[in-house]
């Protein structure tokens, strides 16, 4: 992995040492229809049970040099997921970003809200293009070693082929793992491919406006409460509106 021209780097940001690697599994990326079949099982036989099992949830955040304002807004909401997962049960985060020349990082395994705003608070964003490609790689590595529930995405830019994206998405589907893509502002090209990628794996699309902290809090919260308590957590809290209707209406 190369990483970008050093600022200030904030020091070891992974608890483990792991970093996300762009290739996928071996097998999965050109695989007939029989191979993806096997991997499937493969992956569900190793994933933990739902029941009885802590709630896992990918979190994925361009960390690119136009994103510092959304950054910084991440970092001061993400203790509402925590708070709505504790409510249905608990939930464990583990925070993907990528930034500068073709760094993609991630974290270990967090269950509490101060230790992830404390490492999101040590990351600066640098300029560079998207590698939604390695966050999506690292999430199926995830739906196969370890079990998660849902991977949420912010970002405002596509710079990638798409069609290998919804490939890659199109697997997380059959894990029944959907990404819940949230895009900022208004670019179509992103609008185009998050829409489709979010389709493929059964998630849902929704954009918020630049800055909107609120309309950013209620879509984390909402995919928050489906990673904690599935569906029917989903349609409680659908009930007062807000972003769990939005990514209720669009999942299958």
């Amino acid at each position: 992995m190369v990483d970008g021209p050093a600022k200030s780097r904030p020091g070891p940001v992974t608890p483990s040492g792991d970093q996300v690697r762009g290739e996928g599994l071996p097998g999965v990326e050109r695989s007939s229809a029989d191979a993806v079949a096997a991997f499937v099982a493969q992956a569900r036989a190793r994933s933990p049970a739902v029941q009885g099992s802590r709630a896992r949830l990918l979190f994925a955040l361009d960390a690119t040099l136009s994103r510092q304002p959304t950054w910084d807004m991440a970092c001061a909401l993400q203790a509402d997921m925590f708070r709505e997962a504790a409510a249905l049960g608990s939930l464990d985060i583990r925070l993907v970003y990528y930034r500068g020349f073709s760094e993609c990082r991630t974290t270990g395994w967090i269950s509490d809200s101060a230790e992830l705003a404390r490492l999101m608070g040590r990351i600066d964003c640098r300029g560079g293009q998207t590698q939604i490609g390695k966050v999506l790689a690292e999430a199926r590595r995830q739906a196969a070693a370890s079990g998660i529930r849902a991977v949420v995405f912010v970002g405002d830019a596509m710079e990638e082929n798409v069609d290998g994206l919804c490939a890659k998405a199109g697997e997380l589907g059959l894990l029944k793992v959907p990404l819940f893509m949230f895009q900022e502002g208004h670019d179509p090209v992103a609008e185009q491919a998050f829409r489709e990628m979010a389709r493929l794996s059964g998630g849902a699309w929704c954009r918020f406006d630049p800055g909107a902290a609120a309309q950013l809090r209620d879509l984390l919260r909402a995919a928050a409460a489906y990673a904690a308590g599935g569906r029917e957590a989903l349609l409680r809290l659908a009930a007062s509106g807000g972003g769990a209707a939005l990514l209720l209406g669009q999942m299958r």
